[in-house]
């Protein structure tokens, strides 16, 4: 696949492993929740913008929720970690913001979230069960805010 191309990951498939660096420079893998934690995978379009503030902050505020689930947050996007630093800083996130900026959205285009138009992912959600399978998606445009409690019904299903 060449960097151009978005990948389509359908249900039931392994979901592409990848080691991003979170917003404090750690490397978070995927793969490293294998066996022990759902993961709820939410790629957004920009830190600092309006509907992606909204979304995150309406995670941290329902975080126990998803802990509940033996759920873990990895949100990606293809700012700099020092961008998802004061994002993160800024609004108090206390799950995983992950930078995909480079190779700049493979991660994205690696699960076919990718918005080549705007150099940055759509708003893709994919519920990533315990032993790595891709159990739940969806990818919508930029402008269209996810429902996360959609996400909380799956997790309910597969916890």
């Amino acid at each position: 696949m060449t960097s151009l191309e978005n990948a389509t990951i359908e249900i039931g498939d392994v979901a592409p492993d990848f080691t991003l660096k979170n917003q404090h420079g750690e490397e978070i893998s995927l793969s490293s929740f294998r066996g022990e934690k759902n993961v709820v995978l939410v790629f957004f379009p920009f830190a600092f913008s309006g509907i992606c503030t909204g979304e995150l902050c309406e995670i941290r505020d329902n975080l126990g929720d998803f802990a509940e689930l033996d759920a873990e947050i990895l949100a990606v996007s293809c700012d700099h970690f020092f961008s998802n630093r004061a994002f993160a800083d800024r609004d108090g996130y206390e799950f995983s913001l992950l930078s995909d900026f480079w190779p700049h959205g493979d991660v994205s285009r690696s699960y076919g979230a990718f918005n080549e138009g705007a150099g940055a992912p759509n708003r893709g959600t994919y519920v990533i069960d315990r032993e790595g399978l891709l159990r739940w998606k969806i990818v919508q445009g930029i402008g269209e805010p996810r429902n996360l409690n959609d996400v909380r019904e799956v997790l309910a299903d597969i916890s």
